[in-house]
């Protein structure tokens, strides 16, 4: 794609994922500072939503990037079938940029929201590896992408062409991005059904029951 900007600067390729990184942040703070406040009174929710709305919100950021990420690729193939020579240089790289910010953006509501479920939920006495917990997640699912992406390739390979070819402009990423679109489709949906029968551990209540244990002990030791 034309990374070029006035002729002069050529924008590095890898610096694109850095718009996610400004998604990311630029959500978190507009949650804390702005959305936090207004929600807060609205629910009565010390959060402003629970932490599993939070999660949810954020995998519906990440479907609907999905799907922006299968609606620009399949248009940089219709420029490259419409100009085979210059393929899709004709076309800017910030076409990519709305995927990756609403990809970041649902980072700043779903990787945030885990932290929290697994620093806030956890029992008390494992909460120090909530954070181990936490990264573990994270580390699974980059695990599980790979192989995710191996059998795409192995099964439509086997079935005609592979989606992963070694030009890109000869693949097919835009039914892969649907793919996942699909996938995160489902996946809320199971997600919404679990998460509404799940029952939130009260931590104000326990701290308010442990405080009034000591009370009680310390009534105890004075008067014997």
């Amino acid at each position: 794609m034309n990374r070029k900007i006035d002729n002069d600067f050529l924008i590095p390729a890898a610096s694109i994922y850095s718009l996610a990184a400004i998604g990311m942040i630029a959500s978190v703070t507009i949650y804390e500072k702005i959305l936090v406040p207004v929600l807060r009174q609205a629910t009565g929710t010390e959060r402003g939503i629970k932490i599993l709305q939070r999660i949810g919100i954020g995998m519906v950021f990440s479907m609907i990037g999905m799907i922006v990420a299968a609606l620009v690729e399949k248009k940089r193939l219709g420029v490259v079938e419409k100009n085979p020579q210059t393929g899709s240089l004709s076309m800017s790289v910030f076409w990519l940029a709305p995927q990756f910010v609403i990809l970041g953006i649902g980072d700043g509501f779903s990787l945030v929201g885990l932290q929290e479920y697994f620093y806030d939920q956890v029992p008390d006495s494992m909460r120090s590896l909530g954070i181990a917990f936490y990264l573990s997640v994270i580390g699974a699912a980059n695990f599980l992408s790979s192989l995710l992406i191996t059998i795409v390739d192995h099964v439509t390979e086997k079935h005609g062409k592979s989606w992963f070819g070694v030009d890109l402009n000869t693949s097919r990423l835009d039914k892969f991005y649907w793919l996942l679109a699909i996938m995160n489709m489902l996946n809320l949906w199971v997600y919404v059904i679990v998460a509404r029968r799940y029952s939130y551990k009260n931590v104000q209540r326990s701290a308010a029951v442990a405080v009034a244990d000591c009370y009680n002990g310390d009534g105890v030791g004075s008067m014997a």
